[in-house]
C-alpha cells in the first residue's frame, strides 16, 4: 500500500488550486458580484482543503469540494452582508415569500456555465479602468493562480509592490461598480483588445525580459500560453485570440534555443532549429489557419503570427522568406502605426535588401520621442552600421545600446558586439558585409 504524505498531499492541493482556482473565484463572483469578496471566499476554502486534506486524502473530485465549500461560505456571507446589490435582494424576497431557502437558488446560479464565468472573470481582470500594471497582477493572482510572492520574483518587484496593486486593483472594481459580464457591441472589440494586450504583455516579459539576470523566464511564457489557449476556448470566434494564440505558440517553441549553456542569448539566425519545440510549431501553425478561416481583415496579432509562421517554416536561416516578412511588416504598420513596428520593418528590408536600406528607414526613427531609451534602436542601427563596414559608428551605437538595456545578459551581448567593433575599426575595415543581420530586435 503506497504511503500518502503530507508533503505529497500539499503538493496536490497545489497543482489542484492552480487548475481550478480560476473557475472557483469566477462562480464565486457572479455571485458575490465583488471580485475581492470571492477571492477571500475561495482563500477560506484552499484553507479548508489544507486543513482536511492531509487527515481525510483528497476527494476524488477536488474542484467540486472546493467550490462545494466555497457556496456555503458565499451563501453565509450574502446573509451576513446588509449592504448586497438590488438582485440579490429581491432574490431573497422572492425565496421568502414562497418560502423556500436561498440555498438551492444560489447553489443553482452557481453551477450555471463555467466557460461563461470564466470569460467574465476574464474580462474583468483586465478591465480598462486599471492600470495595465494592475491588469497583469490582477490576471496572474485571478486567472493563473499564482501567489503574490511568485508574481513579484517574476518581474523582479518588491511583493508588497504586487500586493498593493492587486489590492488597488479589487478596491477600484469594487468602487467603479463593473458588472461581471462578457462586453457587447462596439465595446467587446476594445475589451478583447485589452484582454489580448495583457496576455502578450505576460509572455513577452517571459521571452525578453525587460530587466534582471536571465534573458528569459519559461514560466511566464508558459502562464501566457495557458491563458491565451483558455480565451481562446472561451471565445472561438475571435480571429485574434487565435492569432496571440499561435504567435505565442510559435515563439514559444523556440524558447530552448534563444539562451546557450550560460544563460548567453542566441538570436533568431544563429539558433540551433533542431531545438525548436516543433509540436508548438505545428499548434502555432494551426492556430494562425483557424484565424484566418475565420475571415476578415487581419488584426496585429495574426499579422504577427503570420511573420513568426514564416520563421517556423523556414528549415534554415537562409530560407527564411525576408521579402514576405517586409511585407507583412507593412500591412503591420497600416494597421498599427508604431515606431517599433518600423523598426522591426527595417531588419527585415535589411535582410531583403540590404543594410543601407534598412540604415535609410531606422534614420527616420532617430528623432522618434518614444524610442529615446529604446535600446534596441541603437543595437539595430549598430548592426546595420557594423555590416556597412562603419565600425566606430557602429561601436558607439551599441554601448549606447548597452547602457540602455536593464537586462543584464543583454547587456553582456551588446558589449561583445561594441568590443568586436572597436577591433575591426583599430585592424584594416575594408572586410566585406555579410547578408545577415544579428539584431535583437530579430530575435
Amino acid at each position: 500500500m503506497e504511503v500518502v504524505t503530507a508533503s505529497d498531499t500539499h503538493k496536490a492541493i497545489d497543482a489542484v488550486w492552480r487548475i481550478e482556482s480560476a473557475k472557483l473565484i469566477a462562480g464565486l463572483t457572479r455571485i458575490t458580484r465583488d471580485v475581492g469578496l470571492a477571492e477571500d471566499i475561495a482563500g477560506d476554502a484552499l484553507v479548508a482543503a489544507l486543513e482536511q486534506w492531509p487527515k481525510s486524502g483528497v476527494p476524488d473530485n477536488p474542484g467540486a469540494w472546493l467550490m462545494a465549500i466555497g457556496k456555503r461560505r458565499a451563501i453565509d456571507a450574502m446573509r451576513r452582508n446588509p449592504m448586497m446589490d438590488r438582485k440579490h435582494a429581491e432574490l431573497g424576497h422572492e425565496l421568502e415569500s414562497k418560502q423556500e431557502s436561498p440555498e438551492p437558488g444560489l447553489a443553482e446560479a452557481l453551477d450555471d456555465h463555467v466557460g461563461d464565468d470564466l470569460l467574465r472573470l476574464v474580462f474583468i481582470s483586465c478591465h480598462p479602468v486599471l492600470s495595465t500594471e494592475a491588469r497583469v497582477a490582477l490576471t496572474l493572482r485571478l486567472l493563473g493562480g499564482l501567489t503574490t510572492d511568485e508574481i513579484a520574483r517574476a518581474f523582479l518587484v518588491p511583493e508588497s509592490t504586487v500586493a498593493q496593486r492587486i489590492v488597488r486593483a479589487k478596491r477600484t472594481l469594487s468602487d467603479a461598480k463593473v458588472p461581471f459580464e462578457v462586453p457587447r457591441g462596439p465595446e467587446l472589440a476594445a475589451r478583447v483588445s485589452s484582454v489580448l494586450e495583457v496576455i502578450y504583455l505576460i509572455f513577452n516579459e517571459g521571452y525578453s525580459a525587460t530587466s534582471g539576470e536571465d534573458w528569459v523566464r519559461p514560466g511566464l511564457c508558459q502562464d501566457a500560453l495557458r491563458l491565451g489557449r483558455i480565451v481562446a476556448e472561451l471565445a472561438p470566434n475571435e480571429a485574434e485570440v487565435h492569432g496571440l494564440v499561435s504567435l505565442m505558440e510559435i515563439q514559444a517553441s523556440r524558447l530552448r534555443a534563444r539562451v546557450g549553456p550560460s544563460g548567453e542569448p542566441i538570436v533568431l539566425l544563429d539558433q540551433n532549429r533542431a531545438k525548436w519545440d516543433h509540436v508548438l510549431i505545428r499548434r502555432g501553425l494551426a492556430a494562425l489557419a483557424r484565424a484566418e478561416a475565420l475571415g476578415g481583415a487581419r488584426g496585429p496579432f495574426a499579422l504577427q503570427a503570420a511573420i513568426a509562421a514564416c520563421h517556423a517554416r523556414a528549415r534554415t536561416a537562409d530560407e527564411t522568406d525576408w521579402r514576405r516578412i517586409a511585407s507583412l511588416y507593412e500591412e503591420l504598420a497600416e494597421v498599427t502605426p508604431s515606431p517599433i513596428v518600423e523598426l522591426n520593418r527595417a531588419v527585415a528590408l535589411s535582410m531583403a535588401f540590404g543594410p543601407a536600406a534598412g540604415l535609410a528607414l531606422v534614420d527616420t526613427l532617430t528623432s522618434e520621442p518614444t524610442l529615446a531609451n529604446y535600446h534596441l534602436l541603437p543595437s539595430v542601427r549598430g548592426d546595420f552600421l557594423r555590416k556597412l563596414g562603419r565600425f566606430e559608428e557602429a561601436r558607439i551605437e551599441l554601448e549606447r545600446a548597452a547602457s540602455l538595456t536593464r537586462n543584464a545578459r543583454e547587456r553582456a551581448l551588446l558589449l561583445e558586439r561594441a568590443r568586436a567593433c572597436a577591433e575591426s575599426a583599430a585592424a584594416l575595415p575594408g572586410g566585406a558585409s555579410t547578408a545577415r543581420t544579428d539584431s535583437l530586435a530579430a530575435t
